[in-house]
C-alpha cells in the first residue's frame, strides 16, 4: 500500500498541508499577542476620551452611516481617525491576515472531509484514513489544532479587542470591497465570546463550546476522532513509558487533544458518565493540571465545573485522599532520584562500559525524573489554581504540604536532569557514530587472538613450551574463521551466534586443562571480552535515543519556567550552567514543527525562529542578573572610593599610616572587583551554541545584558534628574531605536512628555517662549522682556551637547522637528476654520483683493483700505500669531542646535564633516545636472542613498532647518493676503532700534520679531513659491502706496509701518540666503 504521507498520496499530502498550516497559524497568533497596539484596549480614561469616538465595537455594523457622519461632523475627529490609520493599519492588517488565516483553516478541513465523503481520494474514505497510523493522527491532530487556536486568540487577544481591530481594519482597508472579501464570516467566528482571561472573571455560559460551534464541523468525523483517542495509543507512546504508573505521562499529549476535542461534542462532557468515567480512568487518574499546547495549561476540577458527567468522572481523582496519595508518591519519588542523578553525575561514573551495561536502568530513571518533574511543576503552577476557587485553593495547598514542594529542590533537580539527559544523549550519539568501526575492530582484534593460539598449538613457535595439538590449532582456526564471518548488517543473527562462540571458548578451557598455562588463558579471556564487546556495541540503537527524546519532552514548562526565573538567576550566578537546561527545552520545538517539516512549508523558517527567539529571551533573562549584579557591585565600588575611601595626602604623618591605609574598605573594593571579573570570566568560557535555530554567543549576550543594564540605569537617571517645575505616535515594534533585547526602559510620565527629553524641550520652550524673552539674533541671546536679564544664550546646547553628547543633541533636534510638524497641521486646521469657513472674513479679503489688484499698481488711500481690513479681520489674529510666533521659536532653537552640531562635528570629527559636506556637494551638482539634462543619471526611487545622507547630513549640523519642507500642502485661497494683513497688523506693536532693529513697544502687548520673521517664513516654505512672491509683491506694493501717500501729504518722516516692512523684506533674504534682487523686486514691482 501507498506510504499515506508520500509526495504523490494526494490524500496524505492534503491533511498534512492543513496540519502544517495550523501550526504555523498558532505561532503567529501567539506572536501577534505580544504586539497587541495599547490604544485598543481603551483601558485608562485619556485613551477612552481621546479614542473612544473613532475605535468601535461590532455596535459599528448596526448603522455604519450614522457613525461616519459623526466623524464627517468634526473635522478634528477625521484628522485623529486618519492618524491612527496611519500608525495603526499595518500591525491591524496583520491581525486580520491571522484572523483570516483561521478561518480558512477550518474552512480548508471541512473541505477536505467533504471530499473524503465524496470519493475524490480514490480508495480513501474517513474510515480508511482513520485506520492507517498516520492518517488517524494528521485527522485528530487537524481538529485539535482548530480548537488550540480558538483557545489561544481568546486568552490571548480579548473579544472586545478583536473586535475593534476587524472594525478597525473594515474601516481603513480598501480589501473589504473586494468580490472573495469573507469579513463577515470572520467576524462571525470571532466575534467576542465574553471571555476574559483575568484572574477572577466569571466563565460566559456554554463557553467554549458555544465558539467551537461557529463553524459547523462534520458530526461523524469528530465522533470517530474522539473513539479513536479513547480507545488507542495513537503515537506509540506508551512503548516509551513500560511502567503502568508513567502511563498518564505517556498519554499526556493524546489527553490534551481529546480535552480540546471533547469540546466539539459537549453532550458527552454532560451526560456521557460512562465514557467520561472511561477516559478519566484512561488518561486522568492521578493528574488534573494538563498542558495543552507549548505550555498553556489547564486545571480540569476548574474547566469541567459546568459539566455533569465529566466533574462526577473527575471527583475520585480530585479526592483529597487521592490528591494526598499522589503529592506523596512524588515526594518519594523526586527525592530518590535526586538522589540517584547526583550519583550519576559524579565525575568519572557515566563510562561507555557502564552505559552500555545499565541502558535500562539510567532510562528508567530519567523516565522517574522527567515524571515527578512534570507532575511536580504542573500541580505546583499558580496559573493553574483560580484564587478566588476555595476548593482549588484547598487542593493546592494540600500538593504542597504532602508533596514537601520547595521550589529550589525542583530547579535543581530540573537542572540534573537536563545535564545527566545531554550527557547521555552526547555519549550515545558519539557511540552510534562509532557503532560500525568499534564493532569492526573487536572483531578483528577477536580473530587474530584466535589466529594467534592456532599458532601456539602448532608447535611452530619457540619459547611458548606449548605441546603442539593439530586438533586444538583446527579448532581455533575455525573459531577465527566464525569471527571473521559475523556480518554487521544482520545484527540479530551476529549476536546469537556471538553468545554461542563465548559459550565454546568457556567449554574449550574447562574440557582440555588450559587453566595452567597463563598465557593461553589470556588470550581467551581477550577474546571472549572482545566478544562481549561486539555484543554491547551491536546493542546500540537508536532507539534509545527516541526513547530519550521521547521521555525528555519539556514542551508542557515553556510558560511555567517563568516561574522559577528567580530561581535561575540565582544558580546562574553561582554555578553559571544553568542556561543548558533552556538548551534542552530546544526539544520542545519538535511538537510544532514536525509537522511543518514534514510538509517541506516555507513557514518553517518563521515558526523556527518564534520558539527560537522566545528560548532565546528565557535565556536572556536568566543571563540578565549577571549586568545586574555586576553594576551593583560598581555602585558598591563607587560608594566607597567616593565616600569611604580618604585619598591619600603627597606627605603623611608615619603614625597616620594606618588611618589612611582603610584595610576594611580596600578589602572590599578588591573583593567586589574580583566578583566581577568572575562573572565576566565565567560567562566568556560558556561556548557558542544553537538555541533551536538561533546562535547563541554567550559573549554577545554579555554585551546585551551590560548594555541593557545601562540603558536602563542612564535612563532611570535622566528621567529623576530632568523633572522641572514650571508654572505622531511610533510603535515600540515599528521604532528602529527600540529593541527587544536592548529595550528603552519606560516610566510613569509626571507631566505631558512621555520621556526626560520631552521634559527637557518643553523646559527650554518655556524659558525662550517669545511672550515673555526678546531674542537678539546678533548675540545668540535670550533676554527677558521686563527685566532686560540674560535668561539663556547659544551656551545651552553646548551644555546639553557635552551632557547628553550628539545623540541626545540630534534627538532633542528631532523631537523639535516632529513639534513644527505637529504646529503647522494645527495651524491648516486652524486657518480653514477661522479664515475659509468664516463668510465676514472672507468678503473682507475679496474686497481687499480687488482693491489692490493688480499688484504693480499704488494704492490709492492705501491707508483706509489696508487698515478697514485689519479691523474687520482683528479676532482672527491672536490665535494666527501665537501659531507663528511657536514654529519660529523653534525654528530658531534648531538653527541654534545645528550650529552646535556643526561646530563639534568639524572640531571632534573633520574628516567626517568634510567628506560630508563634499559628497552633499556632488550630490546635489548631479541632481542640477540631470534637471538640466534629464539623459544624466539620477537616485531611483527605491534608492536610500538620499534618506539615509539626511540622516548624517542632519546629525552633522550640516543642513538649514528654514529650506526644510515639513508638510505636505494644498491650495489655499488668499493665503498670500492673508499673511499680509497679519504682517501688517503686528507692525504697529514694534518699532526700530538702532542698535538691535525691531524690538517690542509694550513689553503688555509682546511681539518678538526674529520668530515672527522665520515663523512666516517656515510657512511660506510649506506652499507653492507663487504664494511667497504674491505675498512678497503685497509688501512691496504696501511700501510704495505708503511712501506715496506721505510724499503727497508732504510729511517728513518715513511712517514706521513702512519702516518695519522694508526691515522684513531685508531680513527675510538674509535668513534665505537668495539675491537681494528679490527685496528689490519686491520694493519696486
Amino acid at each position: 500500500m501507498l506510504d499515506f504521507l508520500a509526495e504523490n498520496n494526494l490524500c496524505g499530502q492534503a491533511i498534512l498541508r492543513i496540519v502544517s498550516c495550523g501550526n504555523a497559524i498558532i505561532a503567529e497568533l501567539l506572536r501577534l499577542s505580544e504586539f497587541i497596539p495599547a490604544v485598543f484596549r481603551l483601558k485608562d480614561r485619556a485613551d477612552q476620551q481621546k479614542y473612544g469616538d473613532i475605535i468601535f465595537d461590532f455596535s459599528y455594523f448596526k448603522g455604519p452611516e450614522l457613525w461616519e457622519s459623526k466623524l464627517e461632523a468634526k473635522p478634528e475627529l477625521q484628522d485623529l481617525d486618519e492618524e491612527f490609520r496611519e500608525n495603526n493599519i499595518e500591525i491591524v492588517t496583520r491581525f486580520y491576515l491571522a484572523f483570516q488565516s483561521v478561518h480558512k483553516y477550518i474552512v480548508d478541513l471541512n473541505r477536505y472531509l467533504d471530499d473524503l465523503n465524496e470519493g475524490v481520494y480514490i480508495q480513501q474514505t474517513l474510515e480508511t484514513v482513520l485506520l492507517n497510523e498516520d492518517g488517524k493522527q494528521l485527522l485528530c491532530e487537524a481538529l485539535y489544532l482548530y480548537g488550540v487556536m480558538l483557545l489561544v486568540i481568546d486568552q490571548k487577544i480579548e473579544g472586545e479587542i478583536r473586535e475593534r481591530m476587524l472594525v478597525s481594519y473594515y474601516r481603513y482597508s480598501a480589501a473589504r470591497s473586494s468580490a472573495d472579501s469573507n469579513m463577515d464570516d470572520i467576524c462571525k467566528l470571532l466575534r467576542s465570546t465574553g471571555y476574559s482571561s483575568q484572574p477572577g472573571a466569571k466563565r460566559p455560559p456554554n463557553y467554549p463550546e458555544s465558539y467551537f460551534q461557529r463553524v459547523p464541523v462534520n458530526e461523524t468525523f469528530i465522533s470517530m476522532v474522539i473513539g479513536r483517542l479513547r480507545s488507542d495509543d495513537i503515537y506509540n507512546q506508551v512503548s516509551a513509558y513500560p511502567l503502568p504508573e508513567h502511563r498518564s505521562t505517556a498519554l499526556a499529549n493524546q489527553a490534551a487533544m481529546l480535552y480540546v476535542i471533547l469540546y466539539f461534542e459537549p453532550s458527552i462532557l454532560h451526560t456521557h458518565q460512562a465514557k467520561m468515567r472511561e477516559i478519566v480512568d484512561k488518561y486522568f487518574p492521578d493528574n488534573w493540571v494538563i498542558s495543552i499546547y507549548m505550555g498553556i495549561t489547564v486545571n480540569l476540577a476548574d474547566a469541567w465545573e459546568p459539566y455533569k458527567a465529566a466533574k462526577t468522572a473527575l471527583n475520585n481523582t480530585l479526592d483529597l485522599s487521592n490528591v494526598k496519595e499522589q503529592a506523596s508518591r512524588y515526594a518519594t519519588v523526586s527525592e530518590r532520584v535526586r538522589v540517584q542523578v547526583q550519583q550519576f553525575l559524579k565525575e568519572g561514573y557515566l563510562r561507555e562500559e557502564m552505559v552500555l551495561d545499565n541502558i535500562p536502568r539510567l532510562l528508567n530513571c530519567l523516565r522517574d525524573c522527567n515524571v515527578a518533574i512534570r507532575w511536580l511543576m504542573l500541580h505546583t503552577a499558580d496559573s493553574a489554581y483560580d484564587p478566588n476557587n476555595k476548593r482549588l485553593r484547598q487542593i493546592k495547598d494540600q500538593i504542597l504540604t504532602d508533596s514537601k514542594y520547595n521550589p529550589k529542590i525542583l530547579f535543581q533537580l530540573l537542572l540534573d536532569t537536563a545535564q545527566f539527559e545531554f550527557i547521555l544523549k552526547e555519549m550515545f550519539k558519539q557511540m552510534l557514530s562509532e557503532k560500525q568501526a568499534k564493532w569492526e575492530h573487536y572483531k578483528k582484534e577477536g580473530s587474530e587472538r584466535m589466529t594467534e593460539l592456532a599458532d601456539v598449538f602448532s608447535g611452530v613457535k619457540p619459547l611458548t613450551r606449548v605441546e603442539k595439538n593439530e586438533n586444538l590449532q583446527a579448532w581455533f582456526r575455525e573459531i577465527s574463521k566464525q569471527i571473521l564471518s559475523l556480518n554487521y548488517d544482520d545484527s540479530t543473527a551476529a549476536g546469537r551466534k556471538t553468545v554461542q562462540l563465548i559459550q565454546a571458548l568457556e567449554e574449550v578451557q574447562e574440557f582440555h586443562q588450559l587453566e595452567s598455562n597463563l598465557q593461553v588463558c589470556q588470550f581467551l579471556a581477550d577474546t571472549r571480552k572482545f566478544l562481549h564487546q561486539m555484543i554491547r556495541t551491536i546493542n546500540i540503537k537508536e532507539e534509545v535515543l527516541i526513547t530519550m527524546q521521547i521521555v525528555g519532552d519539556l514542551s508542557f514548562a515553556w510558560q511555567l519556567l517563568l516561574s522559577f526565573l528567580d530561581k535561575a538567576q540565582e544558580h546562574c550566578c553561582r554555578e553559571m550552567d544553568c542556561v543548558l537546561f533552556s538548551f534542552q527545552l530546544a526539544s520542545a520545538l519538535d511538537l510544532p514543527l514536525l509537522r511543518i517539516n514534514q510538509a517541506n512549508s516555507p513557514d518553517l523558517l518563521s515558526v523556527s525562529q518564534y520558539y527560537s527567539g522566545e528560548l532565546v529571551s528565557y535565556v536572556r533573562k536568566v543571563l540578565q542578573i549577571i549586568p545586574e549584579s555586576m553594576f551593583t557591585s560598581l555602585l558598591k565600588i563607587i560608594k566607597l572610593q567616593t565616600h569611604d575611601i580618604i585619598e591619600v595626602p603627597t606627605r603623611l604623618d608615619k603614625d597616620k599610616l594606618r588611618d589612611y591605609a582603610q584595610l576594611a574598605p580596600r578589602y572590599e573594593v578588591a573583593k567586589l572587583t574580583h566578583a566581577i571579573s568572575i562573572f565576566t570570566e565565567g560567562i566568556l568560557m560558556m561556548k557558542t551554541t544553537l538555541v533551536g535555530i538561533i546562535k547563541v554567543d554567550p559573549k554577545q549576550l554579555l554585551e546585551d545584558g551590560i548594555r541593557k543594564e545601562l540603558v536602563k540605569r542612564v535612563a532611570f537617571a535622566l528621567h529623576r534628574g530632568l523633572i522641572f517645575n514650571p508654572r505622531a505616535k511610533i510603535q515600540d515594534w515599528q521604532s528602529m531605536y527600540q529593541s527587544t533585547h536592548i529595550p528603552i526602559p519606560k516610566f510613569t510620565p509626571v507631566d505631558e512628555s512621555v520621556t526626560f527629553i520631552g521634559r527637557l524641550c518643553r523646559e527650554i520652550l518655556r524659558i525662550t517662549d517669545p511672550k515673555m524673552t526678546c531674542h537678539i539674533d546678533q548675540l545668540n541671546t535670550w533676554y527677558d522682556m521686563k527685566t532686560h536679564q540674560e535668561v539663556t544664550s547659544s551656551r545651552l546646547f553646548s551644555e546639553i551637547q557635552t551632557t547628553l553628547g550628539t545623540f541626545g543633541l540630534n534627538g532633542l533636534d528631532r523631537l523639535l522637528c516632529f513639534m513644527i510638524v505637529k504646529e503647522l497641521q494645527n495651524f491648516l486646521s486652524m486657518f480653514q476654520k477661522i479664515i475659509l469657513r468664516d463668510r465676514t472674513v472672507q468678503e473682507t479679503l475679496k474686497t481687499l483683493m480687488n482693491a489692490v489688484s493688480p499688484l504693480k499698481s499704488i494704492v490709492a488711500n492705501s491707508n483706509k483700505i489696508y487698515f478697514s481690513a485689519i479691523a474687520k479681520t482683528q479676532k482672527i489674529w491672536t490665535a494666527y500669531l501665537e501659531a507663528i510666533m511657536k514654529v519660529g521659536q523653534m525654528q530658531i532653537l534648531r538653527q541654534q542646535i545645528a550650529n552646535e552640531l556643526n561646530y563639534s562635528c568639524r572640531f571632534d570629527s573633520k574628516h567626517l564633516a568634510a567628506a560630508l559636506e563634499n559628497l552633499n556637494k556632488a550630490l546635489l551638482a548631479d541632481i542640477e545636472a540631470h534637471y538640466q539634462d534629464p539623459s544624466l543619471p539620477y537616485p531611483k526611487e527605491d534608492n536610500t542613498l538620499l534618506y539615509e545622507i539626511t540622516a548624517y547630513l542632519e546629525a552633522a549640523g550640516i543642513h538649514n532647518p528654514l529650506n526644510k519642507i515639513y508638510i505636505t500642502t494644498k491650495r489655499l485661497p488668499y493665503f498670500p493676503v492673508v499673511n499680509f494683513l497679519f504682517l501688517i497688523a503686528q507692525l504697529p506693536k514694534l518699532q526700530y532700534n538702532k542698535n538691535l532693529g525691531m524690538v517690542c513697544r509694550k513689553a503688555a502687548d509682546p511681539v518678538d520679531w526674529p520668530p515672527l520673521v522665520l515663523g512666516l517664513l517656515t510657512l511660506l516654505k510649506q506652499f507653492h513659491s507663487r504664494y511667497t512672491e504674491q505675498f512678497l509683491a503685497l509688501i512691496g506694493q504696501f511700501i510704495r502706496s505708503t511712501v506715496e501717500q506721505c510724499t503727497s501729504q508732504k510729511m517728513p518722516e518715513m511712517p514706521a509701518d513702512v519702516v518695519g516692512a522694508l526691515l522684513f523684506l531685508e531680513d527675510y533674504v538674509r535668513y534665505t540666503k537668495l539675491p537681494r534682487r528679490v527685496s528689490s523686486r519686491a520694493r519696486t514691482i
